[in-house]
């Protein structure tokens, strides 16, 4: 469990905190708009109302006890730069700022957000990664240059274990896990052996995961 600060409670912000409490983890909201905190009241672990432009009011919330601290303001740039430069200047650990125009990414970044979400180019990138690859069925990444993928069971994998299949050595990716159904499984021993009609879930470069995904299956 980790505990999460999330300042805004647009959609993306009531979304994001729905999603991390049920998750097990404990979330604080804030927004300056008492309806919106009212409605979140039952479902965040604590809420309070406030001007996330104000360092005082951050300040009080005891930011650097977070594990993570999200700015989700929307359609108010100039608070979401000032919240996001006031957390850094308080201590917080991490801070994950919303942005959304693509040109706001790299302000954001200047000013010390630790991560920027751009929802809808985000959203366009997963999609088109999913949906041209092949063998494709979930795709997150990490860095510009390494993602994690959910691909089908390659057809000259089955029957044959990861040792017998050397995926690091050959195919430059990680395997860390199988899916069947909703179910995930870490995969440690080297001698597990493929089987038909199941999901892997790879880590690897980007370039070694979309070669593996467009690969026979």
């Amino acid at each position: 469990m980790k505990s999460f600060l999330v300042i805004g409670l647009g959609r993306f912000g009531r979304h994001l905190t729905r999603s991390l409490i049920d998750l097990g983890n404990e979330v604080m909201v804030v927004d300056q708009d008492e309806e919106l905190v009212a409605r979140m009241a039952n479902i965040a672990t604590a809420a309070c109302v406030g001007d996330c432009q104000d360092e005082q009011v951050l300040e009080s919330l005891g930011v650097r006890n977070f594990d993570v601290c999200f700015v989700c303001v929307k359609n108010d740039f100039q608070s979401s730069l000032e919240a996001t430069a006031t957390l850094k200047e308080l201590g917080a650990k991490c801070v994950v700022a919303r942005a959304d125009q693509e040109k706001q990414i790299k302000f954001l970044k200047k000013i010390g957000a630790d991560f920027v979400i751009h929802t809808e180019m985000d959203m366009a990138v997963r999609a088109a990664m999913r949906f041209s690859a092949r063998n494709a069925f979930d795709y997150f990444e990490l860095t510009p240059k390494f993602a994690v993928f959910e691909i089908e069971t390659p057809v000259e994998w089955e029957g044959k274990t990861v040792m017998e299949m050397d995926v690091r050595r050959r195919y430059n990716v990680n395997i860390l896990g199988v899916k069947n159904g909703d179910e995930v499984e870490p995969l440690l021993d080297p001698h597990y052996r493929f089987v038909a009609d199941s999901h892997l879930i790879i880590a690897g470069s980007k370039d070694s995961g979309i070669q593996l995904m467009n690969t026979e299956a």
